[in-house]
């Protein structure tokens, strides 16, 4: 009887009490309970979808250009074997162009030490090799089809409410849950949020000649076009217009626009015909004023939300979630708490170092190069050529795409 009475409670508590709680199951957030589980942390994942959507998401669009430093986090978590391989495409040079002039800024592999800058994948083949790795993990739970009603932090844990009316317990809350965070809006942290007024459209596109790897940013007067080299005669095609011209794209016939999207790009790949729906995103970024609080914690789009232009988002989401691991493994590893303010503190101030410069550069790059008036045009040129001719410039940029730890 003795031993009725004091387990009736603890056990159900101890049975929804977990080292860290994840809302939100986006690439990043997905990762990070990874890397929590190989550090030996227990974590339960909360999110709206289901195992089902996750494990084979639809095609959207949206192909990630992925850095070396990411292949080597993605590779250390069980993620990048499983992504297949016949759809990873080498990105050998890249080339930014101003308007119809045919000097370009040009990077080129050959300049690393590196067989390839970096990588492009499709956006749906990495979360479903993400979500593959965690789904049979004995130490992740995952929540599907569920949402934080609510949630309380205070000295003793975490208590979270779901809207099923099912209470979870943690050590850590972590918000992965986009830019427009709820949850960090209830933990009080302010965001700057800047809206581009523009839309992203991006397809796939069949052409004729050989793209040779080589990724195209090219910024035309009123819009840019980026043009992304998939494997074999395909590539990514993103156009950034003002949001109001978006559906006129949007609804252009396919032969119309692919001749225009050939037009527009000097027809360097001949023609070109496009080869799946268009999809379009609103373009706004984000950066939280800090990444922590009482057992709490920001990434991904929650602490940083970038331009694409970039293609930093997906790569800085994956270095901060190696960050995170890390600090709290060393403190665990240590017999610290590792949930303390001052342990999370210490990933604040490394991811801020991480991302702050290259949020408000990124921006500035974007208002630069998207201006029409003649002092930005004039600096754009001049812009290009000193990336071009100041060689510790251009390899700072260079080894940021190649670096591997």
């Amino acid at each position: 009887i003795i031993i009725i009475m004091f387990r009736k409670t603890p056990i159900t508590a101890q049975m929804n009490k977990y080292d860290t709680i994840i809302i939100g199951s986006g690439p990043v957030g997905l990762s990070l309970a990874k890397s929590l589980s190989n550090a030996n942390f227990s974590v339960c994942v909360i999110d709206r979808q289901t195992a089902k959507d996750l494990s084979s998401p639809p095609y959207d669009g949206r192909e990630v250009a992925i850095t070396h430093f990411s292949k080597r986090i993605l590779k250390d978590i069980g993620s990048w074997d499983l992504i297949d391989e016949s759809c990873i495409s080498q990105l050998k040079e890249a080339k930014v162009v101003n308007g119809h002039s045919p000097y370009s800024l040009h990077f080129d592999f050959e300049d690393t030490n590196q067989s390839t800058l970096g990588y492009l994948i499709p956006n749906h083949k990495i979360k479903s090799a993400i979500f593959s790795s965690i789904i049979d993990d004995p130490k992740i739970t995952f929540k599907e089809q569920s949402s934080s009603k609510s949630f309380h932090i205070d000295p003793v844990g975490v208590e979270v409410e779901l809207d099923s009316g099912e209470i979870i317990h943690g050590e850590l809350l972590v918000a992965a849950d986009g830019r427009l965070s709820g949850s960090r809006r209830q933990m009080g942290i302010p965001a700057e949020v800047k809206d581009f007024g523009k839309t992203v459209i991006v397809c796939k596109m069949n052409h004729e000649i050989e793209h040779e790897n080589i990724a195209y940013e090219c910024f035309h007067y009123g819009r840019t076009l980026a043009v992304l080299p998939m494997v074999g005669k395909q590539c990514s095609v993103v156009i950034t217009v003002h949001s109001d011209k978006a559906k006129d794209i949007l609804d252009q016939d396919d032969t119309v626009f692919s001749h225009d999207i050939a037009e527009r790009f000097n027809h360097r790949l001949g023609k070109m015909s496009i080869a799946s729906e268009k999809f379009s995103y609103p373009l706004f970024a984000s950066h939280a004023d800090h990444f922590h609080a009482e057992r709490f914690a920001l990434v991904g789009d929650a602490s940083v939300g970038m331009h694409p232009v970039t293609a930093h988002g997906f790569n800085l989401g994956l270095r901060g979630i190696d960050t995170l691991t890390r600090i709290l493994n060393e403190a665990k590893s240590s017999n610290e708490p590792f949930y303390t303010k001052e342990n999370l503190k210490k990933y604040n101030q490394k991811h801020q170092m991480n991302t702050r410069t290259l949020y408000y550069g990124t921006n500035l790059i974007v208002d630069l190069f998207n201006s029409e008036r003649s002092y930005a045009k004039f600096m754009r040129r001049f812009a290009l050529r000193f990336g071009n001719n100041v060689w510790p410039i251009k390899k700072m940029i260079m080894d940021q795409l190649t670096e591997t730890k």
